[in-house]
């Protein structure tokens, strides 16, 4: 009984001397895996720098056509919404009072030039009766006044003449200029006359204008560009030496004809601090009307070899830029950079990077400088063409 009892206390203290040296034995943790990163190649190449403003499409010419003389319109001689040419005749006045005016013009003219020729008999008969004495220098005297006078009288009539043919010319309403005619304002049957207003426009919109306007900060920026390149915003007499433009329509697609700056305008608003500036586009085909409103688009400059990378690899501490560098054993660099100007979804940098360098676009928050990663290779496609100056980063 007594052994049993024995035997029974010791089985505790066998368990307990086991398990401590069990606990003794330290187990070695595995080694961290490298953290995973999507990175990409610095790209390098010339990136045209653009300014894209809101414009404005008006007619070379836009000629208000009103009636000048009154009278019922008989007629209308063109197509609403069609091409007409110069000289193209538009709308037709009831012409017979002007007709009848310029008939009894042309009736008083006869009679002026009847009684000058009478006059002009006198003075020939008088001149030398006058000089014989046979008749009174006084006679004569009245004989030369009324010649002259009979002349007065004949020039008025003429003028008469000159304005019932111009009033009878005005009846018939012409376009002025080679254009796009709009839509009538009168209809046939009303009463016309200069205070009725416009009877239609003609907009000239081969080549068509397009305004837009610039803020002095942006103007100074793009004189000071086109000086350093060499060449000048406004030259001789006025005219403009400024860049090409392009047009973006509401579609998005983009006019297939590049523009011209023609000129500015001499002063800046003081109420926008803006300056307007006229550009302009041959439309052989109308496909641009006055009124539509479109994207200007001006290629200011060209960044020659810039280097590129995705907006997401950059990190901006307290104003200072850093770039995450994947090298060729997989170990970060952390590199300071200075930005440029924005490209889509890119960044125009400079620094001790390089193109072909690989920088980490996804997983920048893991890595440290001399950290080792699992850099996975992705190819960004949503780029854009060209640099929009106005988003560029000072």
């Amino acid at each position: 009984m007594r052994t049993i009892l024995a035997y029974n206390l010791g089985t505790p203290v066998i368990l307990l001397a086991l398990l401590t040296a069990g606990c003794d034995k330290t187990e070695v943790a595995p080694p961290p895996l490298p953290p995973q990163v999507q990175v990409t190649a610095i790209e390098q190449r010339d990136v045209p720098v653009y300014l894209d403003f809101v414009g404005t499409m008006e007619g070379e010419v836009n000629a208000t056509i009103a009636a000048q003389v009154s009278g019922y319109l008989i007629s209308r001689n063109y197509s609403e919404g069609s091409l007409v040419t110069n000289g193209q005749v538009l709308f037709q006045i009831q012409p017979a009072s002007f007709e009848a005016a310029l008939a009894n013009a042309q009736a008083q003219l006869a009679q002026a030039q009847a009684k000058k020729g009478k006059t002009a008999l006198d003075v020939k008969r008088y001149t030398p009766l006058a000089a014989t004495q046979a008749i009174s220098q006084q006679e004569l005297d009245d004989a030369i006044q009324a010649d002259l006078a009979a002349d007065a009288e004949v020039q008025a009539a003429q003028a008469s003449v000159q304005t019932a043919q111009l009033n009878l010319g005005f009846t018939t309403i012409r376009s002025p200029v080679n254009g796009v005619a709009g839509l009538a304002k009168a209809q046939i049957g009303d009463l016309v006359s200069p205070a009725f207003g416009q009877l239609t426009t003609v907009a000239q919109v081969n080549p068509i204008r397009v305004y837009f306007s610039v803020s002095q900060q942006l103007l100074t920026q793009i004189q000071e560009r086109m000086l350093a390149s060499g060449s000048k915003l406004r030259g001789d007499g006025g005219a403009y030496e400024g860049p090409s433009l392009e047009l973006i329509l509401a579609s998005g697609a983009i006019y297939p004809r590049q523009g011209r700056v023609r000129f500015a305008d001499n002063q800046v608003d003081v109420k926008t601090g803006t300056i307007r500036v006229v550009g302009e586009f041959d439309n052989p085909d109308g496909l641009l009307a006055p009124g539509m409103f479109v994207r200007v688009r001006a290629m200011l400059d060209t960044i020659p070899g810039a280097l590129l990378v995705p907006q997401t690899s950059v990190v901006d501490m307290q104003g200072r830029y850093l770039l995450a560098i994947v090298g060729e054993d997989n170990k970060v660099s952390i590199r300071p950079v200075m930005v440029g100007e924005t490209v889509g979804p890119e960044w125009v940098v400079k620094g001790n990077v390089k193109a072909g360098e690989r920088v980490v676009v996804e997983g920048v928050q893991k890595v440290r400088d001399g950290l080792e990663v699992n850099p996975t290779t992705i190819t960004l496609t949503n780029q854009v063409p060209g640099v929009d100056a106005a988003e560029a980063k000072p």
